[in-house]
């Protein structure tokens, strides 16, 4: 199955189209409204709540763009919705809010969220909203599990795997030496079987996104992407970027 041409024509808004300074937060529904006025795909982030509910964020823990404070593993659905994004009256959504939201008019970009512990919760509800969804929509994540889960789950879902070059900051200290190998060169690459691959794009150029890219024909799509610089490179290595910090102009 090919990544469809949708997924790389228009640009990727970064966790919505956000702008903190005019009190739109990411993955807030303000962010995704602005992404569907300015016709772009949206790019999110799920977590996964005590109750086996996706819900849209992108840390694994409240405080630092919402009220209250904890981990959302250990809160409810219920619990979470009714959290408050900072300075706002928005609050946070599951992914069917944010699928009721789009309503189709933009595609939607799905990162899972990992703790690389085995866990394919996430993707299974994932699996359960998306497969009453008609709009367009793909999966990806870097934990190379919960593509493969993807892949069992639902094999007719365009998936990708997030990745970079190196894995050596102290976002990654929580995995083992074994789990960052395995995610190294897009190694997984046979059993994982992506449509499509999404690269950091501070390491780009790099050998194994050009080979997915040139070789195996996996569109190639670029993170996160603020400067003009970083424009310059989405341009000449990627097949289309996720941005943030501006509005491209298209």
């Amino acid at each position: 199955m090919r990544a469809p041409d949708w997924l790389t024509a228009r640009p990727v808004a970064h966790r919505g189209l956000h702008d903190a300074a005019r009190g739109i937060i990411e993955n807030m529904p303000a962010a995704a409204r602005g992404a569907v006025a300015g016709h772009f795909a949206i790019e999110c982030d799920i977590q996964l709540s005590a109750d086996g509910e996706a819900m849209v964020h992108h840390d694994y823990e409240l405080g630092r763009l919402t009220e209250g404070s904890g981990l959302l593993i250990e809160k409810t659905a219920a619990e979470l919705k009714a959290v408050r994004f900072k300075q706002t009256d928005e609050r946070m959504m599951t992914l069917k809010d944010l699928c009721d939201l789009i309503g189709g008019r933009v595609p939607l970009v799905v990162e899972v969220k990992s703790t690389f512990q085995g866990d394919r919760r996430l993707v299974r509800r994932m699996a359960e909203v998306l497969s009453a969804y008609s709009g367009p929509a793909v999966g990806m994540s870097f934990d190379p599990d919960l593509v493969r889960a993807m892949r069992e789950i639902m094999p007719n879902l365009t998936r990708g795997i997030v990745a970079q070059r190196t894995y050596k900051d102290g976002y990654w200290d929580k995995l083992t030496e074994a789990q960052r190998d395995s995610m190294l060169h897009l190694k997984h690459g046979m059993s994982t079987q992506p449509h499509f691959v999404a690269y950091w794009v501070q390491q780009l150029p790099a050998p194994a996104p050009w080979i997915a890219r040139n070789v195996f024909g996996c569109p190639l799509l670029t993170w996160t992407v603020r400067t003009p610089e970083q424009r310059a490179t989405a341009a000449r290595y990627a097949d289309q970027m996720i941005f943030e910090g501006f509005t491209p102009e298209t």
